[in-house]
Formats: structure tokens, C-alpha cells, sequence
């Protein structure tokens, strides 16, 4: 597939070098000729310094011959003029824009062919939101992960000493869970390297385990896992941007919660823009003044600034100071790989999060959801199973009937999932589903219209998994 990418940022740069590594021709402008050059001395790709704004730019960087247009700089006006630019004079077929402001999203028309032409919209700040507040529901977990629509969740979690489950074989686990409750192990990670999640393999204290089970019964599974721990109730967010604001909107209410930024401008601004959060002008790395707002009290302290290395050392110091969990927002992914496991609780690469959205319309096949996980390495899939025995390798077959893709695992099956509207598909937004959530076993026979939700340990296996789901041309 032939892309453009507009902007070399941490969004722009974490797409490209996860799409090179398919095999697609990416071409990627910017404005910074030094990012640039960094960029291409670390991938395979061609770059065009220059303003995505003009025709000639773009032109240049081969866009009337793309198949697929991501518009991902800063900057909205220019994602959403040129999208429009690129069906008017280019034809390109698909066009994604980034947008920061959820008032574009939240007006579908003024997305539509007929204004700014932008097939789909995702907000990154907004996606790293919603993945923060799940983890403020699911304090045990690592990871909370949504598939069909809400349906389906795939949990992280390191399983601790004295759970249920540790020291106890994977086939043990229907049977903790009882009658009412099914969940399967998707994958399991031991001093970060992955092992194959057979029934007779010993969950050991400090595991990673990856389980998927039905939304509803996330909090059963986590309890075999984890130490149950109390609800969030008091709450310490570093940083008062674009994801500390909107991370202190959302759990407004429901939790006690502080702000600290260090800039006194825009401290003044988010506390007329919150109800009775309390907002504090100062560094999250001073001591006296974590001591002072009892950080040996707070349930959960977010490192959400800008600055990898603030966010490090603000979340170091918290932990130490008694903070009973901790997590940082961090964009370098050595600084993700060196911290995590360790006295960080939780490392999170906003690239990573939000990269999950765009794979879902870069994949060939009919891809329903794609998350990226532990930092890009491996990937969860929802796929959809259409045609028949005849036309499918997979409608009609239990999965042991199934060919074996080594480091791929079907971990459960969605039935009778109800569509969506189109509007509601083409620009992203979801609805909570109501389909059928069956757990994968070997004798599970897939129908058509099912939604097919994959562990994939490695990306190498990615391919092979979405050939295997195609349809055979008499299907149409």
C-alpha cells in the first residue's frame, strides 16, 4: 500500500515505523528537515521537506498516487484542508485526519464529502483518556482493552502471590471461574519473554498474563490473578494539558482529585474549566509539596506532562513517598522498555495507544479492531468472518479444524453483534455492543458474521492471520 503521512511528530513517526515494517511505501512530510533526515536514518522510507498545505508539496511527495492519506501533524486546520485537498485534486480513496478537538468529531457533517472529506477522525489525546479512566476502574490491571464495541475486553495483569491462580495450571482456571464465567488466556509473558499459554502451564507470581473474557466478567478474572485492591478514590495528576484536562473531566465526581502544572497561566485556566478539583500551582518533583497534599494517602498518581523525563522522576518520587500505584505517560520507547516492571507501575507510550486506530484501516481484510500491544511487539485483532464453507477458511469449522499459525491464538468469538450506523463507523465512534461473547475452545465452530478476536504474540504472524480470514472471490 502506497501512504503519505503528514507530520514526523510522535505520532506521525510511531505510524511510520510500524507501517514499514509491512512492507508498505510510506512517504512522509514535514516542515523539519532535521526530523526528518532522523527518520529516515532509522527506516525505509521517503521524505519531503516542505508545507503540506501546498498542491506542489504534495504532488511531489506522490500523492495523486496514494492509496491512503494520514493527515497527523498538530495542527487540525491543516489536517482537515488537506484531506479536502486530497479528494478534490487527488482522488485519494482514504483519508484519516488527527483531531485534537473533539467538537469536529462531535459534528460528523462537517466531516462528510461534501465539507472536509475525511473518511475517518480519530482524537489521540481523547483515546489516551479513555484508556487512563479504564485503569482508574481496574486498578489491578496493566492494560484494559475493548473489542466489539465494548463487548469483549482483553485484560493485562501481573499475577501476584497469593491469588488463586498462581502456582496453579491455566486448565484450572474454568473451573475457579465457575459455571457462569469463562475466560481464556490469551498469552503469558515471564521476565518479558512470551511462553505458549498450553493448559498444563504454571502461572508463576510476576507473570503478565493477557486474558480475554466478556466485559462483564473482567472483575471475576482479575480477582484469580491479582490481589483485589479498593476502588480509586483519591487522585494526583501531574500536568494540566490537553490529557491531564480531559483525564480530570472525566473522573470528576467519581474521585477526589488535584492538578498540579507548573505554569501559573494555565493553572488559573483549567481550574475556572473544573468543578471542585483542586488546582495547584507547582512542580510535581518537589517533595515538600507531594508531602504536603498527603501523597502517602493518594490511590493514584498520573504523570501526564509533556516532558518524558519530568514524568519519570514525578512518578520515582510519588512511589517513593508512599503513592500506593503510579504511572506515567512516557513517548520515548526505551525510556517505556527501561522503566516498566519496575518501581513505575505503569509506562504508557500515547503513540502505542492510539496507533490501534489507524492499523484497523491500513490492515487488509475485513480488520474490525486492531490494539497494539507491549510497546508495539504484539497485537490484538478483531476480524470478521464472512462467506461460507466454500468461500472461508474459516466459516463452518471449529477451530481445531483450523490451520495451526504458530504464535497466533483465537481467544473468543463475538456472535450476532448488532452493526453500527455508517456515520457512526466512518468517523470513529462506538456504542456499546450486544452480541453473544463465546470464549474460544477447540470444539467453538465459527459461523458467518461472527467477529473473531486474535492474540497475535508476534506482528510477524499478523499477515498470515488476515490471509487466512480472506474470502474467496465467488463469494461476491
Amino acid at each position: 500500500m502506497k501512504i503519505v503521512i503528514l507530520g514526523a511528530g510522535q505520532v506521525g513517526g510511531s505510524v511510520a515505523e510500524s507501517l514499514v515494517s509491512e512492507n508498505n511505501d510510506i512517504t512522509v512530510i514535514d516542515t523539519d528537515a532535521e526530523r526528518l533526515e532522523q527518520l529516515q536514518v532509522r527506516l525505509d522510507l521517503r521524505t519531503v521537506v516542505g508545507n503540506a498545505v501546498l498542491p506542489s508539496v504534495l504532488r511531489s511527495a506522490g500523492l495523486d498516487e496514494a492509496d491512503l492519506l494520514l493527515a497527523l501533524t498538530p495542527s487540525d486546520q491543516i489536517n482537515l484542508m488537506v484531506c479536502k485537498m486530497a479528494q478534490t485534486i487527488f482522488t485519494v480513496p482514504t483519508r484519516i485526519a488527527r483531531l485534537r478537538s473533539l467538537e469536529f468529531i462531535e459534528n460528523p457533517e462537517l466531516l462528510s464529502d461534501k465539507v472536509f472529506s475525511v473518511s475517518y477522525a480519530f482524537c489521540p489525546e481523547q483515546a489516551i483518556t479513555d484508556y487512563l479512566v479504564k485503569l482508574v476502574d481496574f486498578p489491578e490491571a496493566l492494560q484494559v482493552l475493548s473489542f466489539a464495541d465494548g463487548c469483549v475486553a482483553l485484560v493485562a495483569v501481573r499475577a501476584a502471590a497469593g491469588s488463586p491462580m498462581v502456582g496453579r495450571p491455566i486448565s484450572e482456571l474454568r473451573e475457579h471461574l465457575g459455571a457462569n464465567v469463562d475466560a481464556r488466556i490469551a498469552a503469558l509473558f515471564r521476565r518479558d519473554r512470551p511462553l505458549p499459554p498450553k493448559p498444563d502451564t504454571v502461572i508463576k507470581a510476576g507473570d503478565e498474563v493477557f486474558v480475554l473474557a466478556a466485559e462483564a466478567h473482567i472483575r471475576e478474572v482479575l480477582f484469580e490473578l491479582h490481589r483485589m485492591q479498593e476502588p480509586v478514590r483519591r487522585v494526583i495528576i501531574a500536568g494540566g494539558g490537553n490529557i491531564g484536562l480531559r483525564v480530570a473531566r472525566q473522573l470528576e465526581g467519581r474521585c477526589v482529585i488535584k492538578v498540579i502544572d507548573h505554569n501559573r497561566d494555565r493553572s488559573e485556566n483549567i481550574a475556572g474549566r473544573l468543578g471542585p478539583s483542586l488546582i495547584l500551582h507547582g512542580e510535581a518533583t518537589d517533595e515538600d509539596l507531594l508531602l504536603q497534599e498527603s501523597i502517602e494517602e493518594t490511590d493514584l498518581f498520573m504523570a501526564l506532562t509533556s516532558d518524558d523525563e519530568d514524568n519519570i522522576m514525578a512518578a520515582l518520587l510519588a512511589k517513593k513517598l508512599g503513592c500506593k500505584r503510579v504511572l506515567a505517560i512516557v513517548n520515548r520507547r526505551a525510556y517505556a522498555d527501561l522503566i516498566q516492571s519496575g518501581r513505575i507501575d505503569i509506562a504508557i507510550s500515547p503513540a502505542m495507544v492510539s496507533i490501534g486506530n489507524l492499523l484497523t484501516h491500513v490492515r487488509h481484510g475485513y480488520v474490525a479492531k486492531v490494539h497494539s500491544l507491549r510497546r508495539g511487539a504484539a497485537e490484538a485483532i478483531e476480524l470478521k468472518a464472512l462467506g461460507d464453507s466454500k468461500s472461508s477458511r474459516v466459516v463452518g469449522r471449529c477451530i481445531s479444524e483450523l490451520p495451526v499459525i504458530e504464535g497466533a491464538t483465537i481467544a473468543a468469538v463475538v456472535r450476532h453483534l448488532e452493526p453500527m450506523e455508517d456515520e457512526a463507523v466512518e468517523h470513529g465512534t462506538s456504542r456499546q455492543g450486544c452480541g453473544e461473547v463465546l470464549i474460544a475452545h477447540r470444539d467453538t465452530r465459527i459461523e458467518s458474521g461472527d467477529h473473531v478476536i486474535v492474540f497475535c504474540l508476534n506482528k510477524k504472524v499478523v499477515k498470515k492471520v488476515e490471509k487466512l480470514f480472506e474470502v474467496g472471490f465467488h463469494f461476491f
